[in-house]
């Protein structure tokens, strides 16, 4: 089956353009589109140093604790109560049986925790709805080194591979894939070009039966005649065939199946020993067990899948395809995921270049705002990535519960994996579990108050509305003005953080216009919010805000932030800090003294060191 469908999210372009390759030299260049990434250095699989002739090898993991990973305990303890929750109805059926959590930020693994069962059921009774359970002692609990059918974060590798022949110049990013399968360009496919393979804007269906189709010849055929159901570059529609299709014009290339490409570029360069195709029989104790696949609710028939690949147009492939049929443990998600965070290296061993791995996390889909997405990594994706999503958090999900997070800003990766069809993908729905731990790991990355010990937090509650009002202050001059600190992490458009003022002229709460300036920038002018609001990510750096009292002149005024969330998702929240208010050359509020602060009203705000 396709992954789980996209969901909300902003499109951002990163200004001062996008990384391209002319000739095979890198440049930047004011355009969002590379022809190739750079086609110079290290190839992938080589065992070439980090640093260019820095002779130093690249972060490896390690276990640690939070602090040595420079996170906070509580929440990472949050997030596995929170994730045994979802074993028990949540609300009518276990989300999953089992799952393997893990989380970490820079070279340390501050939380690797199995929860559940890798096999719990033989079969799935249709009649009562209910799963039929092994007897007790030959259900299996899951461990941390549990193999899990990775579904469609099997992308990731295939995309991976294309990069790594853009790399070398053997695959261009522009080129049309007829050029190099001619047999794909009939049915108006002729113009489809590799970008629109790994961006999913080729114009194809989201999914076909291949595996009705008796031959693995006859399922080419059925992709050759497949015509799009949109014109090429015109819309956003994610699908499978996209990246069957890009095997296919690997294999082509390198004349070596992709199951062979994995192994050579990429599992051994890592030492990644539990990820593979086809795992063998030797394995299956070790795997989690998936679903009892029967019709109707799914394609084929049989039985209870475990160890064997759960997607049916993979499965018609033998096993090894290009948007399914991975098998891997969270350890070695993590280390893959460490690679790219430290730009393509790990430890001796180099499988991209930087300039290659940015291309992964680079927006190429700025035309459809919501549907961000790199080469082959979805981008700003808050409907799984929750409050980890940023305009450079990439990550991938895939339909039997797992799915893999990356932060670059934070340096932080997240890997939830779990076995959601176990016994019958009907139990699971939506992307709660994943949300759940993505929203603590995010909280558990600590923000240093802008000034002293402690800041004013908003919390990280969806669906509510947060308040935070001084107290009332006379303006005498018309020099009134507020100052402060401010930090803000939202959901765009949907989490609001507006600034208020009321007074005995005008007591319906109005926004206040405002400006802010980055911190560190040494700017003058700043950004000016008009609206008196701000929403969307902040760059994880503090602001300094600015609004103008002049028209409160002689009045008894208050001022409040409100922070309204919508549900059901949210961002890292807000923090305001440094709190002033002056009325011309005297100060009338200043949170730092204490019988100012006193008086504050905090309405779901909190004072916090984190």
């Amino acid at each position: 089956m396709s992954g789980d469908a996209a969901g909300g999210g902003i499109s951002r372009r990163r200004l001062g353009g996008g990384v391209l390759a002319l000739g095979g030299a890198l440049a930047l260049a004011p355009i969002p589109f590379a022809d190739a990434a750079t086609a110079m250095g290290a190839g992938a699989g080589s065992a070439a140093p980090a640093g260019p002739g820095s002779g130093r090898p690249a972060v490896t993991l390690r276990r640690g604790s939070p602090a040595r990973a420079g996170l906070l305990p509580g929440p990472l303890e949050r997030l596995v109560a929170d994730a045994e929750a979802f074993l028990a109805p949540s609300p009518a059926h276990p989300w999953y049986a089992g799952a393997v959590l893990l989380a970490g930020r820079g070279d340390t693994v501050a939380l690797h925790r199995p929860i559940g069962k890798a096999v719990r059921y033989s079969a799935y009774d249709e009649a009562t709805d209910t799963g039929v359970e092994f007897p007790a002692d030959r259900q299996i609990a899951m461990a941390e080194d549990t193999v899990f059918d990775l579904a469609s974060v099997s992308k990731l590798f295939t995309s991976i591979l294309a990069v790594q022949q853009i790399e070398r110049g053997s695959l261009a990013l522009e080129e049309r894939v007829a050029s190099y399968l001619p047999d794909f360009g009939g049915a108006g496919k002729q113009d489809v070009t590799v970008r629109q393979l790994l961006t999913h804007t080729s114009g194809f269906a989201a999914w076909i039966p291949l595996y009705k189709e008796p031959t693995r010849e006859a399922m080419l055929r059925r992709l050759w005649d497949e015509a799009p159901t949109s014109p090429p570059g015109g819309v956003y529609r994610y699908s499978d065939l996209n990246l069957i299709s890009l095997q296919l014009v690997l294999e082509k290339i390198t004349g070596r199946a992709l199951d062979v490409l994995l192994r050579e570029e990429i599992t051994a360069p890592l030492g990644l020993h539990r990820t593979r195709f086809t795992p063998p029989p030797s394995w299956r104790p070790k795997i989690a067990a998936t679903e009892d696949m029967r019709q109707p609710w799914s394609g084929l028939d049989r039985g209870l899948v475990w160890g064997e690949v759960h997607d049916e147009n993979a499965y018609g492939f033998g096993g090894v395809a290009g948007h399914a049929g991975v098998f891997s443990c969270a350890w070695d998600l993590a280390v893959l995921g460490r690679t790219l965070l430290s730009g393509g290296a790990y430890g001796r061993a180099r499988i991209l270049r930087p300039e290659s791995v940015e291309l992964m996390f680079t927006d190429f889909n700025t035309d459809f705002p919501g549907d961000a997405h790199g080469l082959g990594f979805e981008l700003y994706q808050h409907w799984y990535m929750g409050a980890m999503a940023t305009p450079r958090t990439a990550g991938h999900t895939g339909f039997t519960g797992t799915s893999l997070v990356l932060d670059p800003t934070t340096d932080s990766f997240l890997v939830v994996l779990g076995n959601s069809v176990h016994p019958v993908r009907s139990w699971r729905s939506g992307s709660a579990p994943r949300v759940a731990a993505a929203d603590h790991l995010a909280r558990a990355v600590p923000v240093s108050p802008g000034r002293g010990r402690s800041a004013w937090f908003s919390g990280m509650t969806a669906g509510t509305t947060a308040t935070l009002t001084l107290p009332p202050l006379r303006l005498a001059t018309g020099e009134g003005r507020l100052r402060c600190s401010l930090w803000w992490d939202t959901e765009p458009e949907t989490d609001v953080l507006v600034l208020e003022a009321s007074d005995e002229v005008d007591p319906a709460w109005l926004p206040v216009p405002f400006t802010t300036t980055v911190t560190s920038s040494g700017e003058e002018a700043g950004t000016p919010h008009p609206a008196g609001s701000v929403s969307g990510w902040s760059g994880r750096v503090w602001h300094r805000l600015h609004a103008d009292l002049a028209d409160r002149r002689g009045r008894r005024v208050r001022l409040r932030w409100r922070y309204a969330t919508g549900a059901p998702y949210v961002g890292r929240g807000v923090y305001v800090d440094a709190l002033r208010v002056e009325d011309g050359d005297r100060t009338v509020f200043d949170d730092s003294r204490h019988e100012d602060a006193a008086r504050v009203e905090a309405a779901g705000w909190s004072l916090s060191a984190d």
